[in-house]
């Protein structure tokens, strides 16, 4: 999809629509979670800090996320995709994986079918969605985003080479903005410079991930579209209209993450191992501090003492924390554990 979050909200909105609009923060405090286009054409982007986007955009609106309208959007879209192919991937509320090699429908290429569901989605939803097409899910995620937004591109097999010498590094998927940089001073500046690198080479200064940019820059990747792909964490994070320091306030702030928390577990229907809790001070400096336990947590509570006893033992605390989050990871879901005897957390 084509700026999401942003993009709902000027449709809902026709206030906002032709205008900058930023999802997420205020002018002074937290943090960018999505931006219209006409804000990114000031440079404004997701993840940067609202005090940096208004910097560069004086006119920009900030909006409060409206997270379960843009859910009931995508789930809407997914009914779509699922008309076309049973083998849909999620990657997140805007944007999936379709393996349409058989299609539902017998249509005989996927660009007629891309064609096609970007059609429905506009017809449906009112927005605009953008398709990549390829033979793997490197080259169809990096079409995607050629075109954007209500974009379509085609990366056929005899095309892929040609395609990928000449990409900058910093546009291939699954390469960050640290590694390119790290990749830009060894002189890695295209596909076609990585392509020149051996294997033995890549896994030297890359580690495990050496592999796969080794494969991705020779046009392989065999990963499968995974429709069962399990959800890792289910989490929330809030970014304070302050910097607090005074214990009363923090517990104050953990109690309302922790009572959010507690619904969107009970949504998921997810218990898990883990407990992780996420600070982020007045200077940016970013903790975080892990609980696990050997059976499964099935109380709310006991998730609320570990994330209690994570931050008192942080207390006092000498600088503000302008963030803190609660995340439970290594789940499981409860749809996957009936007929199974069940461990209990005491």
């Amino acid at each position: 999809m084509d700026a999401f979050f942003a993009s709902v909200e000027q449709r809902d909105n026709p206030e906002l629509r032709g205008k900058p609009v930023a999802v997420g923060g205020s002018a002074d405090r937290g943090v960018v979670a999505a931006a219209s286009y006409e804000a990114r054409k000031f440079g404004v982007r997701s993840a940067m800090a609202s005090k940096t986007a208004i910097r560069k955009c004086p006119s920009l609106i900030f909006v409060r996320p409206r997270f379960e309208q843009y859910k009931n959007v995508s789930n809407q879209i997914r009914e779509i995709f699922h008309d076309y192919t049973p083998l849909v991937e999620p990657l997140s509320l805007d944007e999936a994986y379709l393996d349409v090699t058989e299609n539902l429908k017998n249509i005989p290429t996927a660009t007629e079918i891309a064609k096609e569901i970007k059609q429905r989605i506009k017809e449906t939803t009112k927005l605009t969605a953008s398709a990549g097409i390829s033979y793997n899910k490197f080259l169809a995620k990096t079409a995607s985003d050629v075109n954007k937004p209500d974009g379509l591109f085609v990366i056929k097999p005899h095309q892929a080479q040609a395609f990928i010498e000449k990409l900058e590094i910093k546009r291939f998927f699954g390469i960050g903005k640290v590694t390119a940089e790290k990749m830009t001073r060894m002189g890695i500046f295209s596909g076609k410079e990585l392509r020149e690198k051996d294997r033995e080479f890549l896994v030297n200064h890359f580690g495990k991930a050496g592999n796969y940019y080794y494969d991705i820059c020779r046009g392989e990747d065999n990963r499968a579209v995974n429709p069962d792909r399990i959800r890792k964490s289910v989490g929330l994070e809030n970014t304070f209209t302050g910097d607090y320091s005074e214990p009363e306030d923090l517990y104050r702030e953990l109690d309302i993450i922790l009572e959010q928390l507690t619904k969107r577990l009970a949504r998921s229907k997810a218990y898990g191992k883990t407990v992780t809790l996420k600070i982020k001070y007045a200077d940016f400096e970013q903790i975080t501090r892990s609980r696990t336990s050997q059976l499964l947590i099935m109380d709310e509570q006991i998730i609320g003492r570990l994330a209690y006893e994570m931050l008192n033992a942080l207390l006092p605390v000498e600088k503000g924390v302008r963030l803190m989050g609660v995340t439970l990871s290594n789940l499981e879901f409860a749809d996957e554990m009936e007929g199974r005897q069940l461990t209990l957390d005491f």
